[in-house]
Order: structure tokens, then sequence, then C-alpha cells
């Protein structure tokens, strides 16, 4: 039996809830928007078996889970938090295999591109995972930089927000050759 209990927190998404592993399950963070995307977790593919569930992404030490409008967490939370903790308690994995994102450091990446990935890696997403979300590069070109928001970022009404009021200034501040920071 595990010590140290799975436990859930509302996101700034009113239709995703993190839940906390408190333990680490992964090297880095992936998404998991579909159920056939949820092969390399079985958790996830697990949390997919209920009709309810639109998303899964699966952090470091934490999954994040998007329902459907048509159900309240009310309902869900505690029983997902079981079937959570029954997953761990039984020792069956969390993660069989990750899939490399683009946020990975590329040999043929510019100075810039490098630059922009380690401030994303070191900087941004740390602050988004709090909230049970991520944010992984896509592109860097014509002065635009494009990423990806996953997790309970993915939807949330407050993203835009943190994507131009968060993340496009710090970037800016730090690079002045972004002009814009789009989500894709």
């Amino acid at each position: 039996m595990s010590t140290n209990r799975v436990s859930f927190e509302a996101t700034p998404n009113p239709a995703t809830m993190k839940f906390h592993l408190h333990t680490k399950v992964a090297d880095e963070g992936f998404d998991c928007p579909t159920a056939q995307d949820a092969e390399s977790s079985p958790l996830a593919s697990k949390i997919f078996g209920f009709p309810w569930t639109s998303s899964v992404y699966v952090g470091t030490d934490f999954i994040t889970v998007t329902k459907q409008d048509w159900v309240d967490w009310e309902l869900l939370a505690s029983p997902l938090t079981g079937l959570i903790q029954e997953h761990l308690d039984n020792k069956e994995p969390v993660v069989v295999q990750i899939v490399k994102h683009s946020d990975v450091e590329d040999p043929n990446d510019s100075p810039l591109v490098r630059n922009i990935k380690s401030v994303l890696n070191r900087e941004i997403r740390p602050v988004v995972a709090l909230d049970g979300g991520d944010i992984v590069f896509n592109k860097y070109e014509d002065n635009k930089l494009y990423i990806h928001m996953r997790g309970a970022c993915a939807g949330c009404p407050s993203s835009q927000a943190t994507l131009k009021d968060g993340i496009e200034v710090r970037m800016k501040e730090l690079f002045p050759e972004i002009h814009e920071v789009l989500s894709i």
C-alpha cells in the first residue's frame, strides 16, 4: 500500500482536475488528447475507458484529466482518485514509453531556438505545471513562436491571458526578435 495518497485539486480550467501522484512517473510530460494517444500510458488508457473523459495529460508526478461538460467533478473526483490510487497500489505502470516532443534540443536548432527552448523548459513549463498544464515548443519562424498548450491549459478560459500576458510578455522581454507567441 502506498504511503502517499493520491490527491486532487481544481485547475484554472473548470473542465480539468489535477491529480497529484506524489511520486515521479515520467521524465517528461505528454498529452493524450484521444484514447489512441494514450497507448504509452496504461493509466491514461484506463481513464479513457470512461465515456466522460475528454483528454488526459500525464505530467512527471501528476495527471490532469479533462471531462466532458455533461458530468460534474463533484461526482467524479473522489472515485477517480480511488481508481488512480488503486492503479498505483497495484504497482501497475503509469507510463510504458515516453513520447519525445519538439522541445528537446535538436542539433539543427539555431542558437536562438535553443535559448527559447531552454527558457520554456526552465522558466515557463514549471510554472504552468503547477496548474496541471504544459507548454511545448512547436516552431519558431518569421519572428513568431508557436507553442502547444496541453493538459489543463488546453481549452482553459484563462489560457489566452496566460499566453499573451504571461508567456508572450516574458519571451519578448528575453528575445526582442520575437514579435508574437501563438498557440496551435
